[in-house]
């Protein structure tokens, strides 16, 4: 008879584990800037003047709550479904399922009970809609992208769409509609993913390969990887200028953009030169992650607006 899962946690020898290992599954980190990212959209979604949005303590405080929530479902699950693969990466080997320090039960089932308790507090707190669009992008995450990674590149891509979601849950869970600027959110996390991942697979290919993932740069090469990164770099910055024109930014936040997306644009240009290898591929994943901090942070402060 398969034991309670309380039974499982506090009796079971190898799920005898530590907080701090139970927080690892939820890879706080990534989780932490999942909830800022639909912050951001909440708050723009309040900005939106046309559509005299008032939003609540509650419906804050839900959406950010089941935000995080099923982001850390998701992350526990996806460590659940890649525990082997994890043990042929350094950078994955000590986390608590490869290193042996938790049961594969327990990460599968805190992994489902975070994801469900989620729903109804995103469609009780914020909105039906808002709790359908986390539900989605906790599948695609966990049922496509996770398994996709051993057989296509493109499985990148497909983990952009649940990683582009967050500031579209904040933009619904203030709406409650889907609209442009949603989806010009939407688009801004979406292009932005594509380069940022393609860099870390340029710098951590062989563990990629040894780990039996596919990855863009053991697919095509280094240069033709180089080249999609400028292409992907162009596209997103063409799209975050987009909120300009619908109204939900000004010629502040239109000069910080286009500043910001120059130097990025301009970095992954340099990576075509022959002779750059590791260390720019190092330097442009740093390089976007301060990008995208500072380009979210233009578009909520939209100084001299």
């Amino acid at each position: 008879m398969q034991k309670p899962l309380l039974d499982v946690l506090v009796t079971d020898k190898a799920s005898a584990i530590a907080p701090r290992d139970l927080v690892a599954l939820a890879k706080p980190r990534i989780t932490l800037m999942v909830v800022i990212t639909t912050a951001g959209g909440l708050f723009l979604s309040q900005r939106c003047t046309s559509l005299d949005v008032t939003l609540t303590a509650a419906t804050i405080w839900s959406t950010l709550l089941g935000t995080a929530l099923v982001v850390a479902g998701a992350n526990a699950l996806n460590m659940f479904l890649e525990k082997d693969i994890d043990r042929h990466m350094p950078r994955t080997k000590n986390r608590p399922l490869p290193a042996g320090r938790m049961a594969p039960r327990v990460a599968l089932w805190f992994g489902v009970v975070l994801s469900a308790l989620s729903v109804p507090i995103l469609a009780i707190g914020a909105n039906p809609l808002t709790a359908l669009l986390a539900v989605l992008a906790n599948l695609l995450y966990v049922l496509a992208y996770t398994p996709l990674k051993q057989h296509s590149q493109y499985a990148l891509h497909v983990g952009a769409i649940p990683g582009a979601i967050p500031p579209l849950l904040g933009w619904t869970a203030g709406t409650n509609r889907i609209d442009a600027v949603g989806m010009v959110l939407f688009g801004i996390l979406f292009f932005w993913q594509v380069p940022h991942f393609i860099a870390i697979a340029l710098f951590r290919k062989a563990d990629y390969a040894r780990a039996g993932l596919v990855v863009t740069p053991n697919v095509v090469g280094e240069l033709a990887s180089r080249h999609a990164i400028v292409r992907w770099i162009f596209a997103g910055v063409a799209v975050s200028l987009l909120v300009v024109p619908l109204g939900i930014a000004h010629h502040g936040y239109l000069v910080v953009a286009t500043l910001l997306g120059a130097a990025f644009f301009t970095w992954g240009c340099y990576g075509l030169r022959e002779g750059t290898g590791v260390k720019w591929a190092k330097s442009l994943f740093g390089i976007s992650i301060v990008y995208l901090t500072l380009l979210f942070a233009a578009l909520v402060i939209d100084p001299f607006a």
